[in-house]
């Protein structure tokens, strides 16, 4: 069975409401593939999650950008994934390497008793992989312009399937996504995703930009190899 291709879209810390109307103005306007070619999540912050799910496309779907591992309490300034279900939002970023390296996050955040899909980076531990979406991105690719090349995206995305072969089952291998993030552009999207085990992307910058919507029409590019 085929994995179909995934664009996510981190928004990170940007925007104003002004602003998130007019992105999703511009992803609602964009002529992209079918939902059974590409499923596509964006992320904007929190504070923006329930305006972006009102105006979003219906075929488009909407992630929080982190949430609170365990039940409610008193943990000030945190979110639950039960907040998160009760506000309808299907998706969270988790483990991202920015919140390990700015905010000082563990590798092994304890998120197992969420119902949420999810899209992570690697090293956390799963025990449900029915939903998850692995994204590979380097470091040094974050933010900063450089691009793996495709040939290294995919070295790595074997490898990463390697893994869950060995670690857990050869099923989970080959029908979890694994996509690559890390200054993905519109120019560098189609040569990316065309690799074998290149199931889709992370984007950052370039999701601001109406450049998004060629990155998510890259998945055609599947359907000629």
């Amino acid at each position: 069975m085929a994995r179909k291709f995934f664009v996510g879209g981190n928004w990170k810390c940007n925007g104003t409401s002004d602003d998130v109307k007019k992105i999703v103005t511009t992803l609602n306007e964009g002529k992209v593939p079918s939902p059974d070619v590409v499923e596509v999540v964006v992320s904007p912050p929190f504070v923006f999650l329930t305006l972006v799910k009102s105006l979003l496309r219906p075929e488009f779907q909407v992630a929080a950008q982190n949430c609170w591992v365990k039940k409610g309490g008193a943990f000030t300034g945190e979110v639950s994934a039960e907040m998160l279900v009760n506000l309808g939002i299907p998706w969270v970023i988790l483990g991202h390497s920015e919140r390990r390296a700015l905010l000082n996050e563990s590798n092994e955040p304890n998120f197992l008793r969420t119902s949420n899909p999810f899209c992570f980076c690697v090293q956390n531990k799963v025990t449900n992989w029915a939903n998850v979406v692995i994204a590979y991105e380097p470091v040094w690719a974050i933010g900063t312009g450089k691009v793996a090349t495709p040939d290294q995206a995919q070295e790595v995305h074997v490898e990463l399937r390697k893994w869950l072969q060995t670690n857990v089952s050869a099923d989970v291998a080959s029908t979890t996504r694994i996509i690559y993030g890390g200054s993905v552009t519109g120019a560098s999207c189609k040569e990316l995703g065309a690799k074998p085990d290149v199931d889709g992307f992370l984007v950052g910058g370039a999701s601001l930009k109406p450049e998004f919507i060629d990155i998510i029409n890259a998945a055609e590019v599947k359907k000629s190899t």
